[in-house]
């Protein structure tokens, strides 16, 4: 029955002069996500966005196109020549495929985009209700206060329209609008839903992982790859850059106190993926840190690997309980891979007593036992990248 898609955008609404870049974005990342699919016409009428179906399967279309960011709803919607005997047979149409799915009540709301039309929008409802009560009888009451069903008809200027469902999308803004990020990401929970989370807001990601092969498997790798693979679903091709950094934990582990390698650890990896993020044209770091959540996430130790980098760190987590991160993971379909039983780096080389007040001099000072930039520069010419697609 569905013939077109009715895509709702929010903080995009309330853009000014430059709302159509916005739109443009977000028209070209619904047409990007649907490749796969097929070829689709999508488009913008009267401060509308449109899918037309044709003949493809309206819900496997809606479960891409509520991926897109900056969409917070895809209505299915019947769409034909505008006539308003016919948007009374449309509306029929609708509310006959929902007494079959056992609706109880319904109420209509309408619509009138083209003035020329007689009835205001209120006359509308109340003719099409008429309309639709003498077709459907008793099968189905009215309730205008809170019906089960809302059937809603729009008269425009040159066609007329019914839908009924909503299927919620993400929000956020269209991704590609708020320049790019570089996330740390690990193979844990956390790192995915933050990266996900900064995606949501318009930005770019690419993102950077570091392990200790041969000290962590290739099946922890993988793991992060498959991280990596789902998060392309939402946001395009990301690009992986895999850091190792054994010889940069080896020698920490010989020259530096045992409860600091954590910390100078963290530090090292911030370096990294500043200058990595530097080379890509990022404007951010992203990290899936907490306050409190583990022992280099104290706010103490937060201001010692803040310390490390000057170009901005978001951490969209921060302030997060971890019911909420695993929440936001289950939805986004990472949290079957994070929970994966495999070692990293951190864990590998993690001490007994890490500290967790450090103190920023006293880190900085064992720092100077170490060549940092002859470790940093190593691991950095070893880097290897690789793009992901979902």
């Amino acid at each position: 029955m569905y013939n077109t898609l009715i895509v709702k955008y929010g903080e995009i609404g309330v853009k000014g002069k430059n709302r159509y870049i916005f739109e443009n974005k977000l028209i070209k990342n619904i047409k990007n996500i649907l490749k796969p699919l097929g070829d689709f016409k999508v488009y913008k009428e009267f401060g509308r966005i449109y899918v037309d179906l044709e003949d493809y399967d309206y819900e496997e279309v809606i479960e891409e196109v509520k991926k897109v960011f900056g969409i917070v709803g895809v209505c299915p919607a019947v769409r034909a020549e505008k006539d308003y005997n016919k948007l009374k047979e449309l509306a029929l149409q609708m509310l006959e495929e929902k007494i079959q799915e056992g609706a109880k009540s319904f109420k209509v709301e309408s619509r009138r985009g083209d003035k020329s039309l007689e009835l205001t929008s209120q006359e509308m409802s109340l003719d099409i209700g008429g309309y639709l009560v003498s077709q459907v009888k008793d099968r189905i009451a009215v309730d205008v206060r809170n019906p089960e069903v809302k059937i809603k008809c729009e008269y425009r200027q040159t066609h007329v329209m019914a839908y009924s469902d909503t299927v919620a999308g993400y929000g956020g803004l269209p991704l590609g609008t708020n320049g790019r990020a570089m996330s740390l990401l690990s193979g844990g929970i956390d790192s995915p839903v933050a990266s996900w989370m900064v995606a949501k807001r318009g930005m770019d990601l690419e993102c950077i992982h570091f392990h200790s092969y041969p000290f962590t498997s290739e099946k922890s790798q993988e793991k992060v790859k498959d991280l990596g693979k789902i998060l392309a679903k939402y946001c395009g091709r990301v690009r992986l850059h895999k850091v190792n950094i054994l010889e940069i934990q080896k020698a920490i582990g010989l020259s530096c106190k045992e409860e600091e390698m954590t910390i100078i650890s963290r530090r090292f990896m911030m370096q990294i993926a500043e200058r990595v993020a530097e080379k890509r044209h990022c404007d951010a770091l992203v990290t899936g840190e907490s306050i409190g959540q583990v022992a280099s996430q104290t706010i103490q130790g937060l201001t010692c690997t803040n310390a490390s980098v000057s170009i901005p760190v978001f951490r969209p987590l921060i302030a997060m309980d971890k019911t909420e991160i695993v929440d936001i993971a289950q939805k986004i379909g990472t949290f079957e891979t994070s929970i994966l039983p495999e070692e990293d780096c951190c864990t590998v080389f993690s001490p007994k007593k890490p500290v967790t007040k450090p103190k920023l001099d006293r880190i900085e000072m064992s720092e100077r036992k170490l060549d940092v930039e002859k470790l940093i520069q190593d691991a950095i010419d070893n880097i290897e990248v690789e793009d992901l697609e979902f």
